[in-house]
């Protein structure tokens, strides 16, 4: 049986995490970033410049990273859900003074605590020639 995609209700719920993610990621809001992630070994986020392979281990980058620079715009942004309890979040960012256009991919899972990152992965290609 195929799963139903983007019951209204749970793309809400999503949406709304996935914008808190990105409302404490540029203000950098460490607290929330930590509590949007799934608190599990098995969690991973793969950086522009970092492979992080634990929750332990993206909690200690979130506390080092310097918290300038972190606005950006974003673009392409889509969001599916896959049923209840599975959801993937995809866009596109830029930022000011960046010759590249970021990319962001999260898989969201609903835990007991809520809607979880339970893995996430952000690349930087450079913009096509025009």
């Amino acid at each position: 049986m195929d799963p139903e995609i983007n019951l209204p209700d749970v793309l809400a719920e999503v949406s709304e995490q996935f914008a808190r993610y990105e409302d404490a990621l540029v203000n950098n809001r460490v607290e929330v970033l930590d509590e949007l992630f799934w608190n599990h070994p098995t969690t991973l986020r793969y950086g522009a410049t970092e492979n992080l392979h634990s929750y332990a281990e993206i909690q200690a980058f979130r506390a080092a990273r310097p918290s300038k620079g972190l606005m950006r715009a974003l673009q392409n942004t889509r969001i599916t859900t896959y049923g209840r309890d599975f959801a993937v979040a995809n866009t596109e960012f830029t930022r000011e003074g960046s010759a590249g256009i970021g990319r962001q991919s999260q898989a969201w899972i609903r835990t007991a605590q809520g809607w979880r990152i339970a893995a996430a992965h952000v690349s930087v290609m450079q913009e096509p020639a025009r």
